[in-house]
């Protein structure tokens, strides 16, 4: 009995000593940085922006790997079930975080669960920008629009339960509309739809958006912010224009999967903070309007709680259904 009592604690003292060994050879080759949405989009800019200077500062090139699908679930849960070893990490929105639990059947990873929060990024407004042709030209002309057209209207979104999808679904609730929720892969696909004519309105981040507003091919009626946005300052909150605390904030963070050396991820946090906090790159993501956060990892872990409870009364009153 002593003898077992001995073998098990030798284990244990082993595996206490076995990570911190592992990360002092670690990184030994290139890191992957999934970003669950396609090239183009504001995860992937955000994501190619830190990818350079998180690899000079660990010694080893970081590659950032596409896998878009299923409003980031796909490549969200490609990482949630590889190996923890510290070359693998995920950069995401919000949506396959706080939301796709709770809106998606069968979903094959628990983020609380199955990921390990890194750090918090950047944090960003959402704006509506809707079809010059709709004529539309303040936010009481959309509402006034989309009730006249009853259910012939049709809105744009990166998924379901991503921010795009439950701002408007937020709104409509808050405002008594009946519009058609189209889901596409990102927001470049969005644009194009609305462009097109296909789509008609969609809540998406400024920097996304911004360059088709100023030319003219969209019109921003409003960020989603509880007052004006410091990078967006020409822009009524939907506050101003009769909504009162109404607010829809995107966020992007890093995550590793879940059992990945605490080491690791910490020594991750640690230089994707700073790097974040300095000038360059802080201007290149204001540059995006988004705001530069970096936070501990707890702060993240946080952050996912609370947002899972604010926005699933949101999915309970807009009576969003799971796919």
């Amino acid at each position: 009995m002593q003898r077992r009592v001995f073998l098990h604690a030798s284990l244990a003292g082993a595996s206490v000593w076995a990570e911190p060994a592992f990360a002092q050879t670690w990184p030994s080759r290139p890191i992957k940085l999934v970003v669950p949405f396609p090239p183009g989009s504001s995860p992937d800019f955000i994501a190619r922006l830190l990818a350079e200077p998180l690899g000079r500062a660990l010694g080893q090139t970081v590659i950032v790997d596409n896998r878009p699908g299923a409003g980031g679930n796909v490549g969200t849960a490609t990482v949630a079930h590889v190996e923890p070893d510290g070359y693998t990490f995920l950069f995401t929105i919000q949506g396959p975080l706080v939301t796709a639990p709770m809106l998606t059947r069968n979903l094959s990873y628990d983020p609380l669960k199955d990921l390990a929060p890194v750090t918090l990024v950047a944090t960003s407004p959402n704006v509506l920008v809707v079809d010059p042709k709709l004529g539309a030209n303040v936010l009481a002309d959309f509402v006034r629009i989309a009730k006249e057209k009853k259910g012939q209207l049709n809105y744009g979104s990166v998924g379901v339960g991503s921010a795009s999808h439950l701002a408007m679904e937020l709104f409509k609730t808050r405002a008594g509309l009946d519009i058609v929720h189209v889901p596409y892969q990102g927001f470049p696909q969005i644009i194009g739809a609305i462009l097109a004519g296909q789509v008609q309105a969609s809540f998406m981040v400024p920097g996304i958006a911004i360059g088709q507003i100023r030319a003219g091919k969209l019109k921003a009626l409003g960020v989603t912010t509880l007052g004006r946005s410091g990078s967006l300052p020409e822009y009524p909150s939907f506050v101003e224009q009769g909504y009162p605390g109404f607010e829809a904030i995107s966020w992007q963070a890093v995550l590793a999967p879940a059992g990945t050396p605490r080491a690791i991820v910490d020594r991750v946090s640690n230089e994707l903070i700073r790097i974040i906090k300095t000038d360059e790159v802080r201007g290149k993501i204001l540059g995006q309007y988004f705001s530069a956060a970096g936070t501990a990892p707890e702060a993240l872990a946080g952050l996912m709680k609370t947002e899972r409870e604010r926005w699933a009364k949101v999915i309970k009153a807009a009576g969003v259904q799971p796919e």
